[in-house]
């Protein structure tokens, strides 16, 4: 990915959700719950129903990020990573590409609001 377009991006506003202003909507289906932490990171516990896509991914080849995009443009995106940084950067990358995405902080924030924490499936 073009550097200079990662740089654009970081000057875009995204929306910042809460756990709990975001819950419904995920289990409604009508959004999508998103860690973008590293692979390396999801064995010590994901996100019930999350879709485990890295920054990384996003930022370079977007070997899954890309079908991804391709097969829910139509979906709202909720992104959380370890302190809510990464997820910050990702939602203003999706944003300034015309998704819709937001920045729903941290995986800690997501376990106090009582969502629960799992293991990753053994496929990531």
């Amino acid at each position: 990915m073009n550097v200079f377009k990662i740089i654009k991006a970081m000057f875009i506003a995204a929306p910042r959700l809460t756990p709990a202003e975001s819950s419904a909507r995920i289990r409604s289906g009508e959004a999508l719950l998103i860690d973008v932490r590293e692979a390396s990171e999801w064995a010590g516990g994901v996100a019930q129903d999350a879709v485990l896509l890295a920054l990384s991914d996003l930022t370079g080849q977007r070997t899954r990020w890309g079908p991804f995009l391709a097969q829910h443009a139509e979906k709202e995106w909720v992104l959380y990573c370890g302190a809510g940084v990464r997820a910050g950067m990702a939602a203003r990358l999706l944003v300034s590409e015309g998704f819709r995405a937001s920045n729903a902080g941290s995986l800690r924030e997501w376990a106090e609001a009582g969502w629960p924490v799992v293991p990753p499936a053994p496929d990531t």
